[in-house]
């Protein structure tokens, strides 16, 4: 298992951090992360090497609530506590900058995973305020 190194807040690299989502996210489409990572409460990256491995990335609502999006462990990568310590670290620096509560959204089969995560299963909606085509 190769060491893995974790950073809060690093520059931005729009072309790792694309080369990641496309490998886990099938209809990932190339962006630019810069302008949303300025919005960010906080964001997590997960680093083998030099190699961008892992990212968690942390919106907030300006008080007490921090939501978690996109998490993300290259598949190569994975089962090996990457995914928990993104969150555990996120969690940490988002209660350092005043969040008090961090909300998830997740499928029904990633419920195990969330919960060994430190998540509580809670009753909540979803409105999809865009239609997505489907292949």
């Amino acid at each position: 298992m190769e060491r893995v190194r974790y950073a809060i807040n690093p520059a931005a690299d729009n072309a790792a951090l694309n080369r990641l989502f496309a490998s886990v996210w099938p209809r990932h489409e190339q962006r630019d992360f810069a302008q949303q990572l300025t919005w960010s409460l906080v964001y997590v990256c997960a680093y083998a090497d030099e190699r961008l491995v892992g990212f968690v990335n942390v919106a907030s609502d300006g008080g007490v609530h921090a939501f978690l999006l996109d998490p993300t462990v290259d598949p190569g990568f994975r089962r090996q506590g990457i995914g928990r310590e993104l969150i555990r670290r996120a969690a940490e620096a988002s209660r350092s900058r005043g969040a008090q509560w961090m909300h998830v959204d997740y499928e029904a089969d990633l419920e195990p995973f969330y919960t060994t995560a430190g998540f509580r299963p809670t009753a909540a909606g979803v409105m999809q305020l865009v239609t997505i085509a489907q292949d």
